[in-house]
């Protein structure tokens, strides 16, 4: 058929695209062809601006048992095990209807895991919204948290963990990133490839509808004001579904008769047929007409688009057939032969017997266009990157400490977490809101430590920079657990790549995540890219959302943020520095994002996250927490709440020049590489000797004990606060805005 602009456009195509697919093919494509390349050349399936810079991570080490390439990454984690996990968006979907947007990017991710052979066990998730003052983001809010409750729930595995921010760049286009881990053996790991010519190719599954056709496509466009009618692009999640699917496909995965499997997910039936083929060095050739369909009158182009949930593409040993058949009757899930391998290398599209697209892999996948878009810094960063004190007057400290507890992004999320399932399937260690999300490996005396972190103004105000400490601060989470940093995941949120400075922006952070993880040995396994994110022009600040796994050897010794009793002597490791460059305290008390960054010692880091592994796994660490947002003030709250154990400290060591900004950036500053710890009266001998050994500096702040929150700077109170009132603003912000609206 002619290929005109037109179409191209309608397709998200370019002309020089256009003209490159009737290269490729040798003549003009069918509708069904511009469909399959328009969704596997588009920016969420092919990578086509993000992949010249992603190839500059560290992905090897030691422990990696599977590198980016395939649905997920795994890494060894002894006893025979792998821990197999992946971090996903479903950010567009979740605005346009946010309860199946999120609901389907837990299902989306959860078999990415399963496909690799691994039991999923732990959910988490990283989400960014605007002003809860505003109708429609509380509404996203409720949308996407019932979402995510509703099929992680269902399904029976737990969310134990997440961060939400807020800010008013992602009120048009909020961030939904859903991480999951699973657990495999290390020798039992399934790959998404096609070999054998002449072997079986299974669809298993729920029928295939014409929701999500062009999703792939829609999560490669901006949003404006149209952009509530792409809701059909949306798909429709069923977790009962998924968990039959799961069960089947592992019982399938314990038999021999296996070859391959994919996970049908963006670009649906495309990207999995072609994919595999793609891996495997094959062709596939299918007929649609055998795909089962639960609506009339669908198209090849629809069937192949269609990004219906729950269903995957299975190569079956040839002759081992009805075997795996078997298996799917048994949990009453269709398995219907619709193809097979073959030798030539190409995808092949039938529709009762006649051709409709018929395309060499290589051309959807490694042929794929690569752009290597203009970048440029930004014009406005200098100004932002300047921060005039004798401009501003300082907050009083007592007032601006309860304003920080009753941010939202600080406030305890409670309301969120309450309405997910932690403790299914009775792994869990660490309740969420207490530390990093820890699990029990179940037969062995270990446990994983996981955490997503990013501060987007950080990034915003320095990408390099912000992205080596969302690396820094997930890595330390889990450091805090007990665990050892092994692995890591990203999710690279940002703007549209057509715009220089937002290219800019990604292959700074890029740059900047790649080093923090060299530094710290810590290879990236695999990841997702989800670019286009914003609104009439106005893109959200860029997220490089970092999701870090930590082994830890003895699961009794996790440690949480929480002061264990009274008595205890609290101490700061790390340098006391108070840099308030992008702030919680700028942006909540002056409506600002502005500074530089916080510092980044990459060295330092390392050392500090080695001494929290080592004084949790020798019993000498009570409690940790890491010095994130709001600073060392709030880091010392967090530390009282839930527990009831108050507290009482002297920062004069710390504190910067006399009155104002000086005690402003000793309590609100945010500085990288510090962590607040107590530990019992008789051990800080052996923390004192363990942090000289590492060369962490350590300043002994006061004590644990009493029903007060007080912070001290030369004897004189800056803080004083009963511990109730503190804990009652931080516990009940968020859920009092959603019941003020009601």
């Amino acid at each position: 058929m002619p290929v005109d602009p037109q179409l191209l456009e309608q397709h998200g195509l370019t002309v020089e695209e256009g003209a490159r697919i009737i290269e490729l093919l040798g003549r003009e494509p069918s509708i069904t062809e511009l469909g399959i390349f328009s969704v596997m050349w588009s920016e969420h399936c092919s990578y086509k601006s993000s992949r010249v810079h992603l190839k500059t991570l560290p992905t090897t080490g030691p422990r990696v048992l599977q590198g980016p390439g395939e649905n997920a990454g795994a890494v060894d984690i002894g006893d025979g095990l792998a821990a197999v996990f992946k971090i996903e968006s479903h950010n567009h979907p979740s605005f346009i209807e946010p309860y199946q947007g999120a609901a389907t990017g837990v299902g989306g991710i959860i078999r990415d895991i399963f496909t690799m052979g691994a039991r999923p066990v732990a959910l988490l998730n990283s989400l960014r919204f605007g002003s809860l003052d505003e109708p429609l983001v509380r509404r996203n809010v409720e949308g996407v948290v019932a979402g995510i409750a509703g099929y992680g729930n269902s399904i029976g595995i737990p969310t134990v963990g997440g961060e939400i921010e807020f800010d008013e760049s992602y009120a048009g286009n909020p961030l939904v990133n859903v991480f999951c881990l699973g657990l495999a053996k290390a020798d039992e790991i399934i790959r998404a490839s096609a070999t054998g010519a002449g072997n079986p190719v299974f669809y298993v599954g729920s029928k295939t509808g014409r929701d999500g056709i062009h999703g792939a496509t829609m999560a490669s466009a901006e949003f404006d004001e149209k952009s509530a009618e792409k809701r059909p692009a949306v798909q429709v999640g069923d977790p009962f579904m998924e968990k039959l699917l799961l069960e089947a496909c592992l019982e399938v995965m314990h038999s021999d008769a296996l070859v391959g499997m994919q996970d049908m997910g963006a670009a649906g039936l495309t990207s999995s047929t072609c994919e595999m083929g793609s891996r495997g060095g094959a062709g596939i050739e299918i007929d649609v007409a055998l795909v089962p369909q639960r609506e009339t009158g669908m198209t090849p182009y629809e069937i192949m688009l269609s990004e219906s949930q729950e269903r995957m593409l299975l190569v079956v040993k040839r002759g081992r057939e009805a075997e795996v058949e078997a298996v799917f009757t048994k949990w009453d899930l269709h398995a219907v032969r619709i193809g097979e391998v073959t030798t030539d290398g190409r995808m092949r599209v039938k529709h009762h017997g006649e051709v409709v697209a018929d395309i060499p892999n290589g051309a959807l996948t490694d042929n794929a266009p690569q752009y290597r878009r203009p970048m440029a810094r930004p014009a406005w960063l200098d100004e932002a990157r300047t921060l005039a004190f004798d401009t501003l007057t300082p907050a009083d400290a007592g007032a601006a400490f309860l304003r920080l507890l009753a941010s939202p992004g600080i406030a305890s999320k409670r309301w969120v977490y309450r309405q997910y399932d932690h403790m299914v399937r009775t792994n869990t260690i660490v309740m969420p809101g207490m530390g990093a999300g820890t699990i029990r490996v179940k037969g062995t005396d270990r446990a994983l430590a996981l955490s997503v972190d990013c501060n987007g103004r950080f990034v915003y105000l320095d990408p390099a920079a912000g992205a080596a400490l969302a690396v820094a601060e997930a890595a330390r989470n889990v450091a805090c657990a007990g665990g050892e940093p092994i692995g890591a995941t990203n999710c690279l949120n940002f703007g549209n790549p057509q715009r220089p400075e937002i290219m800019w922006q990604f292959g700074e952070a890029v740059r900047g995540m790649g080093e923090a993880c060299r530094a710290l040995g810590i290879p990236i396994t695999g990841g997702n890219v989800s670019l286009y994110n914003e609104t009439d022009g106005k893109a959200v600040l860029p997220t490089p959302t970092i999701g870090i796994v930590g082994l830890v050897e003895h699961a009794d010794r996790v440690v949480t943020r929480a002061f264990a009793e009274a008595g205890h002597v609290v101490v700061l490791l790390g340098e006391g520095l108070g840099e308030l460059g992008g702030s919680a305290y700028l942006k909540v008390l002056h409506g600002l994002i502005r500074g530089v960054p916080p510092a980044l010692d990459l060295a330092r880091e390392g050392a500090l996250q080695r001494l929290l592994v080592t004084l949790a796994m020798e019993r000498i660490s009570r409690s940790a927490h890491d010095c994130a947002e709001g600073g060392l003030a709030v880091t010392l709250a967090e530390s009282c709440f839930d527990t009831g154990v108050g507290v009482d400290v002297d920062v004069s060591e710390l504190a910067g020049p006399a009155a104002g900004w000086g005690v402003i950036a000793t309590l609100f500053g945010e500085s990288a590489s510090r962590a607040v710890v107590s530990v019992a009266p008789g051990d800080f001998g052996r923390l004192d000797a363990a942090a000289r050994a590492a060369g962490v500096p350590i300043t002994t702040l006061g004590q644990t004990g009493g029903d007060r929150l007080r912070i001290r700077v030369g004897g004189r109170s800056v803080v004083d606060v009963a511990l109730a009132e503190a804990e009652q603003t931080w516990a009940h912000a968020i859920g009092d805005r959603f019941h003020r609206a009601h």
